[in-house]
């Protein structure tokens, strides 16, 4: 295969003509992540979700250095062998992106797709390898709990209540080297494809319920995604969205059956496997940048090195709200961008 072979489907999908390959991976989290259902699968676990800083903000940049130290490390790679970083937060102006890798002096291409981030930077990672555009890339993302409750609600001193519908934003940075060769045998997947997301706004209102605001852009990207690629549930060991938590899958379900999907039997969320429901009382589950990430490096890639799993469909979502639009009584659209996934023969 050559670049030459690179394929549209549709308006919002490409089937990639070069392979493309996730060499390697790594997941750095908070302790109420590494005490969940995964803890044992991640790279590194901190005793002190201040990761020994002085702010939250300090806390999550440190968690994108640490996530890009190891998969560079993982690889045998040093920085200068990186043309460039795919990265995004959920902070304003994504300063635990800029103050976190700035140090390792790599080229940045900033994204920002909300929960849906690491979707989006992978999507165009792999962009930019199979247009010969570079000939590595990082793509890294993350999420911390407190700092995202201050940026986006409450500062955790003002002790709100959480109703049952709110999810838990995960304390973590996923880091991926992605490139178009895979010279040591040890790449991790391979990226056949992707769909790009759109912005799907059903007019919901209530910030304490992303599940159900971003379930309708998951059920569109994956509509789209099955006309595009002529696929069906059945064609994927598992469809997997980021953190729709026990909510939004619900909303995602019924969506999906509406369009004439039944994709109960292959769904997998996230939010939902990232959490112990009954101990660990995250209401709805996991969310943020950091949930897909984490996931999809410790426990997603790792079913498909194994070949437990030969093909799946990775689909993290976003809620594109921010203090401003909530605070000016604004709806809060989503999105969601989906790559396949397949195992290595």
């Amino acid at each position: 295969m050559n670049r030459s072979d690179n394929q549209r489907l549709g308006r919002s999908s490409v089937k990639l003509g070069c392979d493309v390959y996730i060499n390697s991976s790594a997941s750095v989290v908070g302790k109420k992540e590494g005490e969940g259902p995964l803890g044992l699968l991640f790279d590194m676990v901190g005793q002190d979700d201040l990761f020994g800083c002085s702010t939250w903000e300090e806390a999550e940049s440190s968690l994108q250095k640490d996530a890009v130290y190891l998969a560079l490390e993982k690889a045998k790679l040093k920085a200068e062998d990186i043309s460039y970083i795919f990265a995004g937060d959920l902070l304003g102006q994504s300063i635990a992106t800029s103050f976190g890798i700035a140090s390792y002096n790599i080229p940045l291409l900033g994204v920002y797709g909300a929960c849906s981030t690491c979707g989006e930077s992978l999507t165009l990672g792999a962009m930019a390898i199979a247009g010969g555009y570079g000939d590595k890339v990082l793509c890294v993302t993350s999420s911390h709990f407190a700092s995202a409750e201050k940026e986006f609600r409450f500062p955790l001193e003002y002790g709100s209540q959480r109703p049952l519908s709110a999810s838990w934003t995960v304390t973590g940075s996923g880091a991926f080297v992605v490139s178009g060769e895979n010279a040591r045998g040890t790449a991790r997947a391979r990226i056949v494809g992707m769909t790009v997301g759109k912005i799907v706004d059903y007019g919901l209102k209530d910030s304490m319920n992303m599940g159900a605001c971003m379930a309708p852009a998951a059920a569109d990207t994956l509509e789209r995604h099955f006309v595009d690629w002529n696929s069906q549930p059945g064609d994927y060991d598992k469809i997997i969205t980021g953190d729709l938590g026990s909510v939004g899958q619900t909303v995602l379900f019924d969506l999906m059956r509406e369009k004439g999907y039944d994709i109960s039997s292959v769904h997998m969320d996230c939010g939902i496997e990232i959490f112990d429901a009954q101990s660990q009382d995250t209401h709805a589950g996991g969310s943020g940048c950091g949930c897909s990430a984490v996931t999809l490096s410790a426990y997603i890639l790792k079913q498909l090195e194994e070949g437990n799993w030969k093909k799946v469909l990775f689909m993290p979502t976003g809620a594109l709200l921010s203090k401003t639009s909530f605070n000016e009584g604004q709806s809060v659209p989503g999105i969601a961008h989906g790559l396949v996934l397949e195992h290595i023969e």
